[in-house]
Parts: C-alpha cells; sequence; structure tokens
C-alpha cells in the first residue's frame, strides 16, 4: 500500500476507540442475556468482530503491525451466501445435545409435575427416562430447559444455530412430515456454535505457548559444587 493510501493515525485511533465502545456494548449484553440463544447477545458479538477486523486492518497499514484478536466462527466452513437478496421469510434450526447424567434428578422433576397436575390416570410415566424427558419437555421451553438443564439432570453437549433465509414463508404443513431435511448451506445468512471442542483448541494453543515459551528461556547451567 502506498503511504498516499495508508489510513491516517487519527482513523487508527478512532477504530480503536470503536472497539473499545463494543467491548463495553458486549458486556453490557452479556450481563443482560435471558437465555442460551439471546439474540442482543449475538448482535453485539458480531459488531465487536467487525470493530476487531476494521482495526486490525488499520493497524496493519498504518504501522505494520497485527492485534492477538481472533474471532472465532463457524461461517468459515460454509460456502458463500446465495441466498435472496432481500429475503421475505426465514427459518430458524436450533440443535441442542445434552447428556442424561443424573436420571434420578431427571425423573424426580418429572415426578414433581406428574403430582402437579394430578391427572389421577394410575400410570407413573415419570419412572422412566423415556418418560421423564416426555414429561419435562411437555411442560417446559426449549429454552427454559437450556438455562435450567442442571437441575433436570441434564449436561450440556453441542449445540448450534442456524438462520436461513428464503424468498417465501413455507406453506402451511408443507414441512411438517420432514422438518429437519439437510438445510441448503447457500441459504445460511448465519450460525452459531457451541462446543467443549472449541475449548480444547484454545487449551491446546495456551500449551503450545507454553513450550515455546519455556524453549526460548535461557536455562542457568548447573552448578557442580551443588
Amino acid at each position: 500500500m502506498s503511504d498516499a493510501a495508508q489510513p491516517t493515525a487519527a482513523e487508527v485511533r478512532a477504530a480503536a476507540e470503536a472497539v473499545k465502545t463494543a467491548l463495553d456494548r458486549h458486556l453490557a449484553a452479556v450481563e443482560r442475556r435471558t437465555g442460551e440463544d439471546d439474540q442482543a447477545v449475538y448482535k453485539a458479538f458480531n459488531e465487536l468482530a467487525a470493530a476487531a477486523e476494521v482495526y486490525d486492518e488499520l493497524l496493519y497499514d498504518r504501522y505494520d503491525e497485527v492485534t492477538p484478536f481472533e474471532i472465532p466462527g463457524a461461517d468459515d466452513s460454509l460456502p458463500p451466501y446465495a441466498g435472496p437478496e432481500e429475503p421475505n421469510a426465514l427459518s430458524v434450526l436450533i440443535r441442542r445435545d445434552y447428556a442424561v447424567a443424573e436420571p434420578q434428578r431427571l425423573m424426580a422433576q418429572a415426578q414433581r409435575v406428574e403430582a402437579a397436575e394430578d391427572e389421577g390416570t394410575g400410570a407413573e410415566v415419570s419412572a422412566t427416562v423415556h418418560g421423564a424427558l416426555g414429561i419435562l419437555f411437555g411442560e417446559f421451553e426449549p429454552d427454559e430447559i437450556a438455562s435450567r438443564h442442571k437441575e433436570f439432570g441434564l449436561e450440556e453437549a453441542d449445540s448450534t444455530l442456524w438462520v436461513l433465509a428464503a424468498d417465501d414463508p413455507a406453506d402451511p404443513g408443507e414441512w411438517l412430515e420432514t422438518p429437519f431435511d439437510q438445510p441448503d448451506p447457500g441459504s445460511v445468512i448465519c450460525r452459531f456454535d457451541v462446543s467443549s471442542v472449541f475449548d480444547d483448541l484454545d487449551d491446546d494453543a495456551d500449551d503450545d505457548d507454553l513450550v515455546d515459551g519455556l524453549e526460548e528461556e535461557e536455562l542457568e547451567p548447573l552448578d557442580a559444587d551443588r
């Protein structure tokens, strides 16, 4: 890049201030979030990512320096967006996986619901894990179960949220028989993934940095007289 096209120091400073503002907004959104899939948090995350990217580019163009920021995103695995420019409809696909960590706790919670309803059927559906799951997911919204999963004896596993664009809304009942057909990746506007594998990757990176740091340190020679 020529000197004439380089950003000014003031532009770099303004970009840095934008990152600070985005950080504050992201923290505020996280502190006020209402559940696992709070859209305000996603919006603040994307704004922070965009501000950090702009700052990183300007910093490099002006000073030939980079930041340590790395914004994770699953969108790298998606093809370029090929959906409608102005969608008239959208689909939100959510998958959350759980492990049944405490079956007794799960069934105890279902028994409380069953007792409160007191339908008088005489059949204790809550006496099995299968029946208890049906009771709890029939009684509580998925978002509430996600926020209270430990109370229900569940352990969170991977989860993902996809937002897909469409030209027109589907007709009533059109997809009910096959609601989970493979979505068109080209219609995905955005996606958000949560997985412990990302934590493992971060831990591996930290371990590598630690090893590199140890290799770079100068070791003191052993004192033969000791």
